[in-house]
């Protein structure tokens, strides 16, 4: 990948999240922390909602050439962002904290942007 699409796909990944921080936030969302990274992972985004602890993936195509954004969630980044959830969940002391895993996909493939929040994904 050349550095200008390198930077491209930065740009688009930040534009994302923001996109997704701005609807949880119009859905009763409150947004806590954005880009929590650790050794085990990262977690784009951690809200609250109804006293919830939400831990939350955005995952966002341009087009549907790797599959749609929900697909590009594999067993394997599950297993980071779960792992990533737990040292925050540890290194805050929330361990009393109900949490949950929501996913939001961001799907322009189709020449019009589609956003959708998907709670409990996994």
């Amino acid at each position: 990948m050349s550095r200008l699409a390198r930077l491209a796909a930065l740009e688009f990944g930040k534009s994302s999240e923001d996109m997704a921080a701005r609807k949880m936030r119009k859905s009763g969302y409150r947004i806590i922390d954005r880009n929590f990274s650790c050794r085990e992972g990262e977690i784009d985004v951690i809200a609250e909602q109804d006293g919830c602890l939400v831990f939350c993936e955005v995952k966002g195509r341009r087009n549907s050439n790797f599959g749609s954004a929900l697909e590009g969630i594999t067993p394997a980044k599950i297993r980071k962002i779960k792992k990533a959830a737990e040292v925050y969940i540890a290194r805050n002391g929330l361990h009393e904290q109900d949490c949950r895993f929501d996913v939001v996909t961001i799907d322009e493939s189709e020449g019009e942007l589609k956003l959708e929040i998907i709670p409990n994904a996994f």
